[in-house]
């Protein structure tokens, strides 16, 4: 159950969230130069000129490419060092667009042979391109039983009609008066089970109306 602070409020223990910020949305001028760069930088290796950039949009001025740049750095999809055109590199959604190359398989036992040609990529474009979705950084240990630690980013879909959740799916869950944790969703009758995946956690059990399920679980990001 929730423990209590000493000024009596409610403290959800375990693994408790902060939202962390995605990229924001372009408008067309802005894609443009974006889709425009990845192609160049995949191609190249290396980014283009600012005169390159202005000749590719066809503008006579580098103040609307210098403007557009600042946007996209401003929104998260590149760095860039004003001034310093090769200093620019690419956040964004690369991943998504080019896929990462899947090797082949690796054994957690024994030795296997090394990597053959490149069969396939795997595309994380279904994942970025969910509507809505939102980022978590968990913190905390009470979920370390279904593979999520502490520090990991958890990706989380917006839930519009909790009522359509399966029992036991990781949701991001507001708690009225205590804060938002991350644990697996159960209903029992009118009330609702927070589960934690450790067993040193107790279950939170709650009126369903004290419970404001936020998101479901479709990805974990650790970076090791």
């Amino acid at each position: 159950m929730p423990q209590q602070n000493p000024g009596g409020t409610n403290v959800l223990s375990g693994a408790d969230v902060l939202v962390q910020s995605l990229p924001q949305e372009l408008t067309p001028a802005q894609q443009e130069l974006y889709d425009w760069l990845a192609d160049y930088i995949g191609t190249h290796r290396h980014s283009p000129s600012i005169r390159q950039m202005m000749q590719a949009m066809g503008l006579r001025s580098p103040a609307p490419v210098q403007s557009r740049l600042r946007h996209l750095q401003q929104k998260g999809w590149i760095t860039w060092q004003e001034g310093q055109a090769r200093t620019l590199q690419l956040l964004g959604n690369m991943m998504s667009q080019a896929g990462i190359p899947v090797l082949g398989a690796v054994a957690a036992g024994g030795l296997v042979t090394a990597f053959d040609d490149v069969q396939e990529h795997l595309d994380l474009a279904p994942v970025l391109e969910t509507q809505g979705l939102f980022a978590l950084t968990v913190n905390g240990d009470s979920m370390v039983d279904a593979h999520i630690a502490d520090g990991d980013v958890v990706l989380m879909e917006p839930v519009i009609d909790p009522q359509r959740l399966r029992n036991g799916t990781v949701v991001s869950a507001l708690v009225a008066g205590s804060g938002t944790t991350l644990k697996h969703f159960h209903r029992k009758g009118p009330a609702v089970v927070l589960e934690a995946a450790n067993p040193a956690y107790e279950p939170i059990e709650l009126p369903a109306e004290q419970v404001e399920v936020q998101g479901r679980l479709i990805a974990v990001w650790r970076q090791v």
